[in-house]
C-alpha cells in the first residue's frame, strides 16, 4: 500500500492528508494503510495547540470536520456519504449533513482569467455588467452575477481554477484505498468500496463539467415541456463551456424563507404538492431527476410554481429498477411484506442474510404502520426504518438506490417544512398506481415478452456452436477450469516475503558460525589483532542483522 501510494506526483497530497488524518486523532487509520513513516514525519510537524481538544470531539464531528480540511474532493465526498442512509446510523447523517460546499471566494483576477481562457474575452467584453462580487461561492465553481447586452439577468457560473488536476490526484489516492480496504478488511466488502469510489469518480467528473450540468437541465426541461409546476432555468450556450456556464437568473424567493413567501402571498401547500408531484414525475415517469433539491435550490415564483436550480447532480434509475422502486413501495404502502422483501433482496444481492429472519422484520415494519390513514403515514420515517432495518442485517443498498431514497426524505421533510400537513404517501400513490398499471399493460407485457423470446432464441440459436467448441477443447485437451480464491495471489506474495527473510536469516547464522570457525584460525591477514576473514564475516552479519531487524519492524511485525 506504502509503495503504490508513494508515486511522486502523489507524495506531497498523501503527506498532506496524513497529517489532517493525524490531527484529527486517525492516525491508526494512517498506520493501517501502511503509511508509518508519513504518519512519523507529519506527527514532528503537526502544532500541539488544541491537539487534545480536536481528539475528544465526537467521532462523526471528526471525521466531518477532516472532510473539510482535506478540501473539494473529500467535502463531495461526504456529501455523497450523507446520502447513505442505509450505510450510516442517524447521527453520522446529521453531521456529514452539515458539510457544504461552501469555500473561500476566488479572487475575482483569477476568475476574469478563467473566463477569458474558456470564452476568448474576458467577462467585461462580453457582459453588459458583470458583479465582481460572487453570489456564491462553492468546493468546484464561483457563481457570479452578469446582464446580457439586452438586459436580461443571468448568472455566470466559473469552475475554480486548477481544481480539475486537485480532483485527479485525490481520486486517485481514494482509489488505492477503496482497493486496499475491499482486499483487507472482508468485514467492508459488503459496501463495495471500489464501486461506491468508481461511481463518486464518474459523478464527480460529470460535476466538474459544467456544460454537462446545462445539458441535464434542459433534458428536465424537455421532459417538462408543456407541463405547469416547474421551472427551469434557461441555458445561452454560446457562452457555455465545461469550465463555464451561463443561466437565466430566478427572481424568486428560496423555499427556506417561510416570511417571504407568506409575504409575497404564495400558497404554502400549493407549493409543497408542486414540488412533490414534479420531483415524483422525474423519479417514476423519466426516470431522470434532481438528486439534490435541498432548501437552497429551490425557489418559489411569484405565480407560485417551483424553480429548481443546480443540475450537476442528478439520478437516473432505469426501467427495471424504477419497476423495484414502485414494487417496495406499494409493499410498503399496502403492507404486503412479501413483495417488499423481494425487492430487498434483489436489491442487495441476498448475500449471507438469513432470509426468514428478514421477512419477520419486515413483517414487523409493515405491522408498525397497519391501520393507519394514508394521509398519517410519514414516508420519510418508514423508509428510514427500511434503511435501519438493512443495516441491522449488514445490507447496503447500490449507491444509485440510497440517492433516491435520500431525495424521498429529502423531499418530504421540505413539503412538511413548507405545510405540516403535507400528506408525501396521498400525492405518491397516483404515481405508483399509474406505474403499476402501465408495467402491466397488454403493450408492455407483450414487450418483455418479445423481449425474452428474442434473448432465448439467440441463446438456442448459439447453442450448437457454443457446444462444439466445448467438445472440441475438451478432445484437444485445452478444456480448463478457473478456481479464484480471494487473497491467495497476496497470500502468495507475504508467504514468498517470509521465505526471502528466513533465507537471510539462515546465511546470517551460517555467516556468523563460519566467522566463528576463521577467528579460531591462527594465520593469515589480520585487522585490529584479529583475522580479517572472521572479523569481516562477523561485521557483515551484524549489518545484514540490522537490516532484516529494520526491514521486519517497518512492517509491522515488531508490534
Amino acid at each position: 500500500m506504502a509503495s503504490s501510494l508513494s508515486a511522486m506526483r502523489d507524495l506531497g497530497r498523501v503527506h498532506e492528508l496524513a497529517s489532517i488524518l493525524v490531527r484529527y486523532g486517525f492516525g491508526d487509520l494512517v498506520r493501517r494503510l501502511g503509511l508509518a513513516g508519513l504518519l512519523e514525519r507529519a506527527g514532528s510537524v503537526l502544532p500541539l495547540t488544541h491537539l487534545k481538544e480536536l481528539v475528544e470531539l465526537p467521532e462523526p464531528v471528526r471525521v466531518r470536520r477532516a472532510l473539510e480540511d482535506m478540501g473539494p474532493t473529500f467535502v463531495k465526498l461526504g456529501q455523497v456519504l450523507a446520502t447513505r442512509v442505509d450505510l450510516l446510523g442517524p447521527e453520522w447523517i446529521a453531521e456529514l449533513e452539515r458539510l457544504q460546499s461552501h469555500a473561500p471566494p476566488v479572487p475575482v483576477e483569477a476568475i476574469r482569467g478563467e473566463i477569458e481562457a474558456a470564452l476568448g474575452a474576458p467577462p467585461e467584453a462580453l457582459f453588459a455588467a458583470f458583479d465582481p462580487e460572487p453570489l456564491a461561492a462553492a468546493s468546484i465553481a464561483q457563481v457570479h452575477a452578469a446582464r446580457l447586452a439586452d438586459g436580461t439577468p443571468v448568472v455566470v457560473k466559473v469552475r475554480r481554477p486548477g481544481i480539475e488536476a486537485h480532483i485527479q490526484a485525490d481520486m486517485r489516492l481514494l482509489a488505492r484505498v477503496a482497493r486496499f480496504v475491499e482486499e483487507e478488511s472482508p468485514g467492508w466488502r459488503r459496501f463495495r468500496p471500489v464501486e461506491v469510489v468508481r461511481q463518486f469518480k464518474d459523478s464527480l467528473g460529470r460535476e466538474l463539467d459544467l456544460a454537462a450540468e446545462c445539458r441535464n437541465a434542459e433534458r428536465i426541461a424537455a421532459a417538462f415541456a408543456g407541463r405547469e409546476g416547474l421551472v427551469v432555468p434557461r441555458v445561452y450556450w454560446e457562452w457555455t463551456t465545461t469550465r463555464t456556464n451561463v443561466q437565466a437568473r430566478i427572481e424568486g424567493a428560496p423555499v427556506s424563507d417561510l416570511a417571504a413567501l407568506d409575504a409575497a402571498g404564495i400558497d404554502r401547500h400549493r407549493l409543497a404538492r408542486q414540488g412533490a408531484r414534479a420531483m415524483l414525475r422525474m423519479v417514476f415517469e423519466d426516470g431522470f431527476f434532481h438528486a439534490d433539491p435541498h432548501a437552497g435550490n429551490v425557489f418559489a415564483l411569484p405565480g407560485g410554481d417551483i424553480a429548481l436550480i443546480d443540475y450537476g447532480m442528478v439520478g437516473h434509475l432505469s426501467e427495471a429498477r424504477r419497476a423495484q422502486v414502485v414494487r417496495l413501495l406499494h409493499g410498503l404502502v399496502q403492507r404486503d411484506s412479501r413483495q417488499a422483501v423481494d425487492v430487498l433482496l434483489d436489491w442487495t444481492h441476498g448475500g449471507d442474510v438469513e432470509e426468514e429472519r428478514l421477512a419477520e422484520d419486515v413483517d414487523a415494519l409493515v405491522d408498525r404502520y397497519h391501520g393507519l390513514p394514508l394521509k398519517d403515514l410519514d414516508l420519510g420515517a418508514m423508509l428510514g426504518d427500511v434503511t435501519r432495518l438493512l443495516r441491522a442485517h449488514g445490507l447496503a443498498l447500490p449507491p444509485d438506490l440510497a440517492l433516491l431514497i435520500k431525495v424521498f426524505v429529502t423531499m418530504e421533510g421540505l413539503g412538511r417544512r413548507l405545510d405540516p400537513e403535507f400528506d408525501m404517501v396521498g400525492e405518491a400513490a397516483p404515481f405508483l398506481r399509474r406505474a403499476m398499471l402501465a408495467r402491466h399493460a397488454p403493450e408492455a407485457l407483450a414487450r418483455r415478452g418479445l423481449r425474452a423470446a428474442l434473448d432465448t432464441a439467440d441463446v438456442l440459436a448459439d447453442l450448437p456452436r457454443d457446444l462444439r467448441r466445448l467438445l472440441r477443447a475438451g478432445r484437444e485437451g485445452n478444456l480448463r477450469f478457473r478456481i479464484d480464491v480471494e487473497r491467495l495471489s497476496r497470500f502468495g506474495d507475504q508467504f514468498a516475503h517470509a521465505v526471502n527473510r528466513l533465507t537471510l536469516g539462515i546465511v546470517i547464522a551460517a555467516l556468523i558460525v563460519g566467522s566463528s570457525i576463521a577467528l579460531t584460525a591462527r594465520g593469515g591477514p589480520t585487522l585490529l589483532g584479529l583475522p580479517a576473514f572472521g572479523l569481516l564475516g562477523f561485521l557483515g552479519a551484524g549489518v545484514a542483522g540490522v537490516w532484516l531487524l529494520v526491514s521486519i519492524w517497518r512492517s509491522g511485525g515488531g508490534r
